[in-house]
């Protein structure tokens, strides 16, 4: 990620906690600043690298600036916002020198984002604090809370929601075994939503039906039916927080660290009853409220409640660290020089694939002679039909994960397939080729590709008909294994005129593969625009 960079001297920080005596000279750790630009708050963190890669804190600062204030109505940032926003980053940016942090990386998220004047914010933050701000979108800010999660919460056999809610969006990611299977971001950010639909104090009867309406039509208008009814939701931002800490204060007459508090959805919505029905001025003095949320607060938890009843989740933990915990994680990545490898850099990239199914606990031996029949019958094809040479790997890559779908369900198997190959770390292949990968995978059964499938509409017209070409080799060659039994241990190819005929060897006879391959052989024989046939070679006695 290429964020926001500043090499400093070590001038004395202004605002927040000053370093120790002769602090740049004796350190010997490297040490990193992250800024987290939102609609509401302005977060920094400066840290100390540690030799294992973790990293020990040694200053926060945090300002709530209302960078969105009146953002959603007027389509534009506010002066006076602006203003306080780029007054508070040259503070930090000077907190961060005085640490002699040698790189500091600035994020922005949905406010800059979608504000008219957005590149203003970030023209001014270069001229006048000299700090690079990268506007982020929206999935990269779900998989840096991602991140931040799966570092310090065991996600394994777990099928989870992660949820970051901010000014103006809220992030949702959905895991199966700490492995993501959908993102989506969603325009119900704390102080949007209270811009919107918040119009009395305290809120009356109507207004509090159009708020929940308007984010039940919002979650089903964009995630639609989740795909599994996730166990725990693990939290992170501002109304998390302070959601963890009045339960706590509630129940227990103590605030412990958020982290180890767990919430059931029966204390969130006790919690959103006590806040909608209590004005203003009483809920700034509600125990482990921040007064300076206290206006946006039933609109940040009202999202939570209605995403645990979307969801199904009985049980929220909150993660305090937030996205500026994913952005300080990858730049120790960079640091430690972990960062995604090129293609070049990998050995074997079918290894990383290999690795992804089996944290996805695919049926590896089944997977693996698919993958071999399908990459014989490529191999067969490839001249007569001009076969690109990358399309082998695409397809080896797709036969090798094509049922991780069954991670999250059978029914839909393939089309989670094709989500979870998407978001997975599949280091030397290209966004790219992933795609392609992931289209492939996802048409190894039911439907034939179709123009009408977003995630295939977006491919030009080579790719898409090289997907249709592999996904009909997947096909067959999946049904060349219907028993998984590994009963056939090869396949050779005679290419015609309109026609394509394989032999295939085994030691007993494969009619239970046979009559499935051609079962699935219609897209091949679109593809190819030839007649498949199918035969068993009889070992020779």
């Amino acid at each position: 990620m290429v964020t926001a960079t500043t090499q400093t001297s070590a001038p004395a920080a202004t605002g927040g906690s000053a370093p120790p005596a002769g602090a740049a000279a004796a350190a010997t750790l490297p040490r990193l600043a992250a800024v987290d630009i939102g609609t509401n708050s302005i977060r920094l963190v400066v840290a100390e690298v540690q030799s294992d890669g973790s990293y020990r804190v040694l200053d926060q600062d945090r300002e709530m600036t209302r960078l969105g204030r009146g953002l959603y109505d007027r389509g534009r940032i506010g002066d006076e916002p602006m203003e306080q926003s780029l007054q508070t980053l040259g503070r930090m940016k000077a907190i961060a020198e005085g640490f002699n942090a040698r790189e500091l990386r600035a994020i922005a998220t949905s406010a800059v984002r979608e504000a008219a004047n957005g590149r203003d914010f970030v023209r001014e933050a270069w001229r006048r604090c000299r700090v690079r701000v990268e506007v982020v979108p929206p999935e990269e800010e779900a998989r840096l809370a991602f991140r931040s999660v799966s570092r310090h919460y065991d996600l394994s056999d777990r099928l989870t929601a992660i949820v970051d809610i901010g000014g103006g969006s809220a992030e949702v990611i959905l895991a199966a075994g700490g492995v993501i299977d959908q993102v989506v971001s969603l325009p119900l950010g704390a102080v949007r939503l209270t811009e919107r639909y918040c119009k009395s104090d305290p809120l009356r009867s109507k207004h509090w039906k159009a708020l929940r309406r308007g984010i039940d039509a919002t979650i089903k208008e964009m995630m639609g039916k989740p795909p599994f009814a996730a166990e725990v939701m693990i939290g992170s931002g501002g109304t998390f927080t302070n959601l963890a800490e009045m339960a706590q204060l509630e129940r227990d007459g103590k605030v412990a660290h958020a982290r180890d508090h767990a919430i059931s959805r029966a204390e969130v919505v006790r919690l959103l009853d006590r806040l909608r029905e209590t004005p203003l001025e009483a809920r700034r003095q509600i125990p482990g409220l921040n007064p300076q949320r206290a206006d946006i607060i039933i609109a940040g938890v009202a999202a939570v409640a209605r995403l645990m009843r979307r969801l199904g989740t009985q049980r929220v933990l909150v993660n305090d660290r937030g996205i500026r915990d994913g952005v300080l994680l990858s730049m120790i990545d960079d640091l430690f020089g972990t960062t995604p490898p090129t293609r070049a850099a990998v050995a074997d990239r079918m290894e990383v694939v290999r690795r992804f199914a089996r944290k996805c606990h695919s049926n590896e031996r089944h997977c693996e002679h698919v993958a071999t029949l399908a990459a014989s019958m490529f191999d067969a094809l490839r001249d007569a039909y001009a076969l690109p040479a990358g399309g082998r790997d695409i397809l080896r890559a797709a036969a090798l994960l094509h049922d991780i779908g069954y991670l999250i369900n059978h029914e839909e198997h393939h089309k989670h397939a094709y989500h979870l190959i998407m978001h997975g770390d599949l280091r030397g292949f290209s966004s790219r080729e992933i795609e392609l990968i992931a289209n492939v995978a996802r048409y190894h059964r039911r439907a034939a590709p179709k123009k009408a499938h977003a995630n295939f509409a977006r491919l030009d017209r080579g790719e898409r008909r090289l997907v249709r070409r592999l996904s009909g080799v997947l096909r067959v060659a999946d049904g060349l294994d219907r028993a998984h039994g590994q009963a056939v241990q090869g396949v050779r190819c005679r290419v015609g005129d309109g026609w394509v005929r394989m032999l295939v060897r085994a030691t007993r006879d494969p009619a239970i593969e046979l009559e499935d391959a051609t079962r699935k052989a219609g897209l091949f024989e679109r593809a190819f625009r030839a007649g498949l046939t199918l035969s068993w070679s009889r070992p020779r006695k």
